[in-house]
């Protein structure tokens, strides 16, 4: 079973001090270890044993993402154009060969990329924007307004009853797979009321008594997705069938046999590095 968050536990220290400072970025970058982030559009280029693979930084490259240290070695991410149309699930299957800790280093530097590809004009002005802050941040040369990076909080939750969860699948999913439901948090809305809202908007699930479970970062393009437990009221459903295709209940064994893969398990459950996999490892563990 997943026992931590995809995406977290990144082995750098991103040395935020050290943003703001562009000699001491510069430096950095001339540094003879300085390693550059291996990319293929936006995706990472592993080794054969799935091992996340960085370069000798080349001399004189200033178009760059400072990630952070590791031992005093200064990692960097390149500062690349995402391609457009370039879909999320490319990626999936690298990243089911992927260390937890290089996920989360390319998780955040994806989430960077995609940001500064949308964010090339000033939202206050619109003229261009530079980049600054060692790629942590743009900055508008006619008006100085200073952007940063944006991270869109989602709740995704469990409906519980009598000993089940609510779960149900998108018509973009695999064949067979189910999840938990998500939503974006609307301005004014605390995580607890978007969970009941998301709850009685998709599935007719009236709830109540949300619990936090945990958070993880989601780089497609740069969610925080907030995974929680509510307790419904009954479970009775009524789908939003431009949302959802199917959803049923599913017991404690079932997805217990779903999350272990085994044959005849009545879904297919979430990656592993999903929050959705890790908040249904939690709720049949509880």
């Amino acid at each position: 079973m997943t026992t931590t968050p995809g995406f977290t536990g990144a082995d750098l220290d991103r040395a935020d001090n050290l943003r703001q400072d562009a000699e001491k970025i510069a430096a950095l970058a001339a540094h003879p270890n300085a390693r550059l982030l291996n990319l293929a559009g936006l995706d990472p280029v592993l080794d054969h044993s799935g091992a996340m693979t960085w370069a000798p930084l080349p001399p004189g490259e200033t178009n760059l993402i400072f990630l952070g240290l590791r031992e005093d070695i200064p990692h960097f991410a390149p500062l690349v154009s995402a391609p457009p149309g370039q879909r999320a699930w490319s990626v999936f299957g690298l990243l089911n060969r992927m260390a937890p800790a290089d996920a989360a280093i390319w998780g955040a530097a994806r989430s960077l990329l995609e940001w500064h590809g949308r964010h090339g004009f000033c939202a206050n002005c619109g003229a261009p924007s530079e980049v600054f802050r060692a790629g942590w941040g743009r900055r508008c040369a006619a008006c100085a307004a200073e952007h940063f990076p944006r991270v869109d909080p989602v709740v995704i939750m469990l409906a519980e009853h009598d000993g089940r969860v609510f779960l149900a699948r998108q018509a973009q999913y695999p064949q067979g797979r189910f999840s938990a439901l998500a939503g974006f948090v609307e301005p004014g809305e605390s995580v607890e009321e978007a969970v009941a809202r998301e709850l009685m908007e998709e599935a007719g699930i009236e709830a109540s008594d949300v619990r936090y479970v945990a958070s993880q970062p989601w780089p497609f393009p740069g969610q925080l997705m907030i995974a929680c437990i509510a307790q419904a009221a009954s479970d009775r459903i009524v789908l939003d069938t431009t949302e959802l295709e199917e959803g049923f209940w599913a017991t404690r064994a079932e997805v217990a046999a779903a999350l272990a893969g085994e044959a005849g398990a009545r879904f297919l459950a979430p990656p592993p590095f999903a929050i959705a996999h890790f908040l249904l490892s939690h709720w049949i563990g509880r």
